[in-house]
């Protein structure tokens, strides 16, 4: 998803992206020019790429030193997306 972005919106301007989480994009909203990733998709890659943090572990890291980080007006959208629930 990351290719399609960058070949559809970053030739008039650039567009953030979070480094390691290409497989958690889930879409771009064209108003605020921000990448959209899904948080639970982030987690996952956190929690799968440390084999020593558990899930909780994983859950706090991402809470504290993803979702919460800001790096300007195009910081990217973590959002709830629900996919990946039985609900």
């Amino acid at each position: 998803m990351r290719d399609a972005i960058i070949e559809l919106y970053s030739d008039t301007d650039d567009v953030l992206f979070a480094d390691g989480f290409d497989d958690a994009i889930i879409g771009f909203d064209p108003n605020l020019w921000r990448v959209v990733y899904s948080r639970y998709k982030a987690i996952r890659i956190i929690f799968e790429s440390n084999e020593e943090m558990s899930e909780g572990d994983a859950i706090e890291f991402a809470e504290y030193n993803v979702f919460g980080a800001y790096i300007g007006e195009k910081t990217p959208v973590w959002a709830e997306d629900f996919t990946d629930l039985n609900i």
